[in-house]
């Protein structure tokens, strides 16, 4: 028996960034099996039939990324058939797999595509004369930072005014250096590295505890309303955020909120901590906001479980998943953060050492983000499918309600 079955794959989106470190759009990624760091199906059409029918028809493109470019990655015989490709041709990105070709009918393919309206990305793309003939039909080029960087072939790519994307960037340096050279577009974990957070966040160390207090307040079973009010309008952007949200379409409301008691008592005390809690970690800068979308989805997907498995309050499951990640959004130690709010003990000891329920739940959910699915059943990983992608539809609501 083989390790993965294409029933067994995991779907995530992974931001895409321009040079200024803003979310313009996101690739559809699906991985099987376990550590799997790409697709890795033993039927890709199998495979990109259900992750396109998830993503584009079950869900939908604007629910899913909102207003963002998606690229997507496309097997051969799907090129060769441009009737299977999603809809939404003008916000849909084509990616070309590095182990296609330039052969003709493949040209003729791709051209076709780009008369339909989609742009064509060339995934791990390496210039050589099978792969040169790609060059004619490419409006973007994705080059592994992974690799040596052949200098050449990128002054060649500008000149022929292909955008470049750099993927798999791991550090703040390769991000600077690649900009530097023309890049446009960036892809890799480099904004999530604790050096990133400092270095585009030098003047925000006064906020911070400031920030805690509120969430401090936020925390506590009996929270003062009014208390709570003369901390959030000390930070005029906050407070003007959190009643925008409040009068958003979002709740079609016959009356408004015009003071910030108002807000908290129309939205309730969960829904206030989600929002104020989102809008303070995106007032953290541009990296913050590209993590964003990953930190909403994982607190949803542990209230969701948690609901369904039973044991741990599904309102304590979601505040625990945006928590598991503050550390690296804030540049805070787990352990410092965790000591100014008053989460208890075995919340803590959830995050720190992933013991009890509530700990295993925050396992499954990393787990799965990182497509380490090895014991689970088919059933199961079509679950937490189902889950991420429920939970990644909320997040960009969210996200499109506060205006981040």
């Amino acid at each position: 028996m083989k390790e993965s079955a294409p029933e067994n794959y995991c779907v995530a989106l992974q931001p895409i960034c321009d040079g200024a470190l803003r979310h313009v759009a996101d690739e559809l990624l699906y991985r099987a099996g376990v550590n799997a760091n790409f697709a890795q199906v033993d039927d890709d059409m199998m495979v990109t039939a259900r992750v396109c029918n998830a993503a584009f028809y079950e869900t939908g493109i604007e629910k899913l990324v909102g207003r963002r470019k998606l690229f997507f990655n496309a097997p051969r015989e799907w090129l060769l058939r441009p009737e299977l490709l999603p809809p939404d041709s003008s916000q849909v990105v084509v990616e070309v797999l590095e182990s296609v070709t330039g052969e003709p009918a493949v040209i003729e393919a791709l051209r076709r595509i780009r008369r339909l309206g989609y742009e064509v990305a060339l995934d791990d793309f390496v210039l050589t004369p099978a792969t040169r003939p790609l060059l004619e039909v490419a409006s973007v080029v994705k080059v592994d930072m992974l690799q040596p960087l052949r200098l050449d072939d990128i002054l060649l790519y500008r000149n022929r005014g292909i955008r470049l994307l750099a993927e798999k960037v791991e550090d703040m340096e390769t991000f600077e250096r690649c900009r530097a050279l023309g890049f446009e577009l960036f892809q890799g974990y480099f904004y999530a590295r604790p050096e990133v957070q400092t270095s585009t966040a030098r003047d925000r160390t006064g906020n911070r505890q400031a920030q805690l207090r509120i969430l401090a307040e936020l925390q506590r079973e009996a929270a003062d309303y009014h208390k709570l009010e003369s901390l959030i309008i000390q930070d005029p952007q906050l407070a003007f955020m959190l009643l925008r949200y409040t009068n958003s379409a979002m709740f079609y409301r016959v009356s408004k909120a015009v003071t910030i008691l108002q807000a908290i008592s129309m939205l309730g005390l969960h829904r206030v901590r989600t929002v104020v809690l989102t809008l303070m970690l995106a007032n953290n800068g541009p990296a913050s906001r590209l993590l964003l979308p990953q930190v909403l989805t994982r607190a949803a997907m542990c209230e969701r479980l948690a609901e369904k498995m039973g044991g741990v309050p599904p309102e304590v499951a979601f505040m625990a998943g945006m928590i598991s990640m503050m550390d690296v959004i804030l540049g805070l130690s787990l352990a410092d953060i965790l000591e100014a709010l008053p989460l208890g003990q075995d919340v803590n000891d959830a995050l720190l050492h992933r013991s009890q329920c509530l700990g295993q739940v925050l396992d499954m959910v990393e787990a799965f983000e990182q497509a380490q699915t090895a014991g689970l059943e088919p059933e199961m990983v079509a679950r937490l499918n189902r889950t991420w992608m429920s939970s990644r539809v909320w997040a960009t609501e969210i996200l499109s309600a506060v205006g981040t």
